[in-house]
């Protein structure tokens, strides 16, 4: 079994950290794991968060909590990792946040590094943050119509498929996060994904973050979107979105 969205956001970049989630995977029977962080972390991709950061002020002060290290830091505890032997696979990558209107500049730095795997994720629609329980209700979901949020938001999943710049989508259903939902039928839209992440050869996540930490109902994708997938045969893969050790393959006994 294979958990495909471990972070080490939390902690150091250190083989010591890295070496507790390895524990932690082993104690779950996790063959495989596939380690990552969220490109924000990295001052190499702050050039990509412009409209993060110029949207609201209270975004720019998050982001500038979050942007860090250098990736130069997790470059060498890539290298010193794969100098040793552990019981189990280790694949290394990155969290990448994407936005079509970075696109290019995302080619651009991602041509500096190679990496096991590139995991695309959309983290905001219009500039904003659709995730963060403190302020992003204030700032998107109270102002805009949620229907086009949700338009916006798929929108942006389909183009970061055509990208080719990615391996797998992260959690590509959790704008629902907040239990907030369109009125449309995404009937159309679950199968248009569908039939992309088969021409793109590309996973999509089963991601359990959003069940276990904002208590969502869902246990990963919605019961619609996930048995579209499962009858196209889409690669679909495990992810808990850890973010500390304990929670390597988190919930994955809920997966039928």
């Amino acid at each position: 079994m294979t958990d495909g969205h471990i972070h080490l956001e939390n902690g150091p970049l250190t083989i010591e950290y890295l070496e507790q989630f390895v524990h932690a995977a082993i104690k779950n029977k996790i063959k495989k794991i596939q380690i990552l962080d969220h490109t924000h972390r990295f001052i190499e991709f702050r050039a990509i968060y412009e409209n993060v950061i110029n949207a609201a002020k209270i975004q720019k002060e998050w982001f500038l909590k979050k942007s860090k290290d250098s990736i130069n830091d997790y470059l060498k505890l890539i290298k010193l990792a794969k100098s040793k032997k552990y019981p189990i696979e280790i694949k290394f990558g990155l969290e990448v946040c994407y936005t079509s209107k970075k696109e290019e500049e995302i080619r651009k730095i991602l041509r500096n590094y190679e990496f096991d795997f590139l995991v695309g994720a959309v983290h905001s629609v219009y500039g904003l943050l659709y995730d963060m329980e403190n302020f992003s209700k204030e700032l998107l979901w109270n102002v805009y119509d949620i229907d086009e949020i949700y338009k916006e938001y798929y929108r942006e999943i389909i183009k970061l498929m055509e990208s080719n710049l990615f391996t797998q989508v992260a959690h590509p259903d959790t704008i629902k996060l907040f239990d907030i939902y369109p009125s449309y039928d995404l009937t159309e839209t679950y199968n248009k994904i569908a039939d992309l992440a088969l021409e793109k050869d590309l996973y999509l996540e089963n991601n359990f973050g959003c069940y276990y930490r904002y208590h969502h109902k869902d246990p990963g994708l919605s019961k619609e979107f996930k048995q579209i997938l499962l009858e196209k045969g889409v690669k679909i893969m495990l992810a808990s979105d850890a973010h500390i050790p304990e929670h390597v393959g988190k919930n994955f006994e809920l997966w039928k």
